[in-house]
């Protein structure tokens, strides 16, 4: 019986994707303005397993971007707005705003035929405990909960995907889902949320814009977004799990809102996603200290490169790395997008992540290396 399990279990787990294959764009169809979704397949036709909410970091051959150090490949995190009940594309929606880099070359050069290297799914905003340790294993139901999803811009992505799937496997649907846009013709799935709405009375619909379409009169919520607004449209919030995604000063905006409203804040969940941090200034060079200063006392041994690095106290490996002339994929750089995955081969850490490693990762003896500094010598396999 044993032999048999095994022997299932590497059959299913071929049918899987890993990030060891690339993705091929198949579609880009336009959202709203500066706006789209991109939908991937895995060219070996193997299908794709993710939970709902997870994202994605995309290599994207951005040469000589600004901010990039003339580096060919630029790293960049966007979570997936499919569905896992729709396992044979994997879809990336993707806005552009004024500063972007990654986005704007998606927009710009992403063809169907293209592939890209990708690393994940990865990520826990949906709060499920249980992982997809198993590739036979279902998706967990987000049902028999009450949601209140809050959005504005790109971050109805999560949404979206999370609401899809309730939707495609029948759960019981008790969300109330608000978003935010400047105008009406910028609200992202609007068109895809309706029709759910339409079958099903458990989602619970509300828009709020900035201000109306040219032409085109609005006679829903317009202003900014507050608590008697969020009152009028779910008064039963109180009751609900929270998730919120959106720009960092919105989500600020309502996580103060509900906690000034004595909303209780272990139901409040939320994720976003920031450009590269500078690490220039970061940075300690051996033009700052020299071996013979005292405080210099890490060897950071990179197996693969054979190469020793004396770090100074509390340089994170990403950024011993990077002095060393190494090349450790990064993304974001704060500990949620895994780019940086590394594993530890001896010695040890301190990691101060934000989601971006399982711990079966951690006890496998992986670390991000963006976030982690060196206790005394380590070896690292990179």
């Amino acid at each position: 019986m044993s032999h048999l399990v095994n022997s299932q279990a590497e059959t299913l787990q071929g049918m899987y994707w890993t990030d060891q294959e690339p993705l091929e764009c198949v579609s880009v169809v336009t959202e709203t303005q500066n706006c789209a979704s991109f939908s991937f397949r895995a060219p070996s036709g193997a299908l794709f397993r993710f939970l709902p909410g997870q994202f994605l970091t995309l290599a994207l051959p951005v040469n000589a971007a600004k901010g990039a150090e003339k580096e060919d490949i630029l790293y960049r995190t966007y979570t997936i707005s499919s569905s896992p009940t729709r396992p044979h594309l994997i879809t990336l929606t993707v806005k552009a705003q004024a500063d972007s880099i990654g986005s704007r070359w998606m927009l710009d050069h992403l063809k169907p035929g293209m592939r890209l290297q990708a690393t994940g799914p990865a990520g826990n905003f949906t709060n499920i405990k249980s992982q997809l340790s198993a590739p036979w294993q279902n998706i967990p139901s987000l049902s028999n909960k009450k949601f209140l999803f809050i959005s504005a811009g790109s971050g109805a992505t999560p949404m979206i995907s999370m609401t899809t799937a309730m939707w495609d496997r029948g759960d019981s649907l008790d969300v109330a889902y608000i978003h935010c846009a400047r105008r009406p013709s910028e609200i992202l799935f609007r068109r895809r949320l309706e029709e759910i709405a339409s079958r099903d009375t458990g989602l619970n619909l509300k828009f709020v814009v900035s201000g109306p379409d040219q032409d085109a009169p609005w006679t829903g919520y317009q202003g900014r977004f507050n608590s008697l607004m969020l009152s009028l449209m779910t008064p039963d919030f109180m009751e609900r799990e929270v998730y919120c995604c959106g720009p960092q000063a919105f989500m600020e905006s309502v996580k103060s809102m509900l906690f000034s409203l004595g909303f209780a804040m272990n139901n409040y969940y939320e994720e976003s996603f920031h450009g590269p941090q500078a690490t220039t200034s970061e940075s300690t060079t051996s033009e700052a200290l020299t071996k013979n200063d005292q405080e210099w006392v890490t060897d950071i041994y990179f197996a693969q490169s054979d190469y020793h690095y004396s770090a100074p106290p509390e340089q994170t490996i990403l950024l011993a790395s990077k002095d060393a002339g190494l090349n450790i994929p990064s993304g974001c750089t704060f500990g949620v997008c895994g780019t940086c995955k590394v594993k530890k081969l001896s010695g040890e850490v301190a990691m101060n992540h934000s989601g971006g490693i399982s711990q079966a990762d951690i006890d496998a003896g992986y670390i991000l290396a963006c976030c982690s500094r060196p206790i005394g010598d380590v070896t690292i396999d990179a």
